[in-house]
């Protein structure tokens, strides 16, 4: 079996499984809120657990399964490619065991050609799906995934192909961190607009390293129907990180609803984000607190933050 192995246990998250299980029921037992009903998306950061470990808890809280599988929708951070790479792989590792990959929905999307290939280079030293795969197991078990990671694509492309793949049953997780270095008033002003526009269903979003998974997301959203819901925001230095130098972290959850306009890369529903920019963000803000970036491949400068 071709398994890719964890490469940044002992760096983002505890390398030792009791000590990786003991901070997951602590950071998902101190999460706030409860499980959701009808969760079809989810955007998670991707840092390390010290910085951003507690808004990753408030995303995975909002789960309630079974699922049937999940997409896993992150940035490539070091390795520039064009299209999107699910990898070569049968089953995705962690200190907590194995998640299997979904062979079968790997097959039909490399079936369709570019942007779905399955290169193996951008995947070996990539935290941004490695990170989340341990709050997958603390909380749906193994779940089987289907990774796909960004490179330079279009992500409206890639939407109307999830679009006919994600059935009923399936969760879409989206890797990101918002504003990258900026002082935490600048980055709270940014990521608030950034935020606001996500909410809105808005596929320009803003600064995030993750901004094209995210923007798939989005136009998969706006086609399906699923209502945005932000669940929590916070910033590094909310976790004893410098306050010159911010990384913005934010948890939302998408909510199946019947109807819906279809992808597509059109201006805002008529009426929507026209009220005033939000001086700010409430720490660790709740849902309806407040109105609520980096581009896609940015260098992330600090290797646990982002």
């Amino acid at each position: 079996m071709r398994v890719r192995p964890p490469q940044v246990a002992g760096v983002f998250y505890p390398k030792d499984p009791r000590g990786l299980k003991a901070t997951l029921e602590d950071l998902l037992g101190q999460a706030p809120g409860e499980a959701l009903p009808g969760v079809r998306g989810l955007v998670a950061p991707h840092a390390g657990y010290r910085y951003a470990g507690r808004v990753a808890a408030r995303a995975f809280r909002a789960l309630r399964g079974p699922f049937n599988r999940v997409f896993l929708l992150g940035p490539a951070h070091f390795y520039p490619f064009q299209g999107v790479s699910l990898g070569p792989y049968e089953a995705l590792a962690t200190p907590l065991g194995l998640l299997p990959v979904d062979l079968e929905g790997r097959a039909r999307l490399l079936a369709r050609g570019f942007p779905f290939l399955d290169l193996e280079t951008p995947h070996r030293e990539e935290h941004s799906l490695e990170v989340l795969l341990p709050f997958l197991q603390a909380t749906l078990g193994e779940v089987p995934v289907l990774p796909l990671l960004f490179g330079e694509v279009d992500p409206l492309e890639v939407a109307l192909a999830l679009a006919e793949e994600v059935g009923p049953g399936d969760l879409v997780l989206v890797s990101t961190d918002l504003s990258h270095y900026h002082p935490e008033p600048l980055a709270r002003s940014l990521d608030g607009k950034t935020l606001k526009r996500a909410l809105a269903l808005d596929p320009s979003l803003g600064e995030a390293c993750g901004l094209l998974p995210w923007r798939s997301l989005t136009l998969l959203a706006r086609g399906l129907g699923w209502r945005p819901r932000l669940l929590a925001y916070a910033t590094s230095a909310e976790a004893g990180g410098g306050r010159d130098r911010v990384v913005g972290y934010a948890a939302l959850a998408y909510l199946e609803a019947e109807e819906g306009p279809k992808p597509g890369h059109g201006e805002e529903e008529k009426g929507q984000g026209k009220e005033e920019e939000p001086a700010g963000l409430t720490p660790f803000a709740e849902p309806g607190q407040g109105h609520m970036g980096q581009a896609q491949g940015q260098e992330c400068r600090h290797p646990v933050l982002s």
